[in-house]
């Protein structure tokens, strides 16, 4: 058992913080919300692309303060 640590490597967490960018930056450049409108989707596009900047701001978040906590821990030694 992993004692409240988390196990995934700094490969992980740069993976999860990417991703998070990558989602985000989807949003906010519209291009979910412009996929949906060329399938006539376009009110469903529009949800989609508040819970996909949603998601990838909280992914950013998170991963990116465990990138932030690894690094200083590293650094520290």
């Amino acid at each position: 058992m992993s004692n409240g640590h988390s196990s995934c490597s700094i490969w992980g967490v740069f993976l999860g913080f990417l991703t998070g960018v990558i989602w985000l930056l989807l949003a906010v450049l519209n291009i979910i919300t412009t996929f949906f409108g060329f399938l006539g989707l376009g009110a469903l596009g529009n949800i989609l692309n508040i819970l996909i900047a949603l998601i990838g701001f909280l992914a950013f978040l998170v991963f990116g303060f465990c990138l932030f906590k690894k690094a200083w821990r590293f650094c520290k030694k």
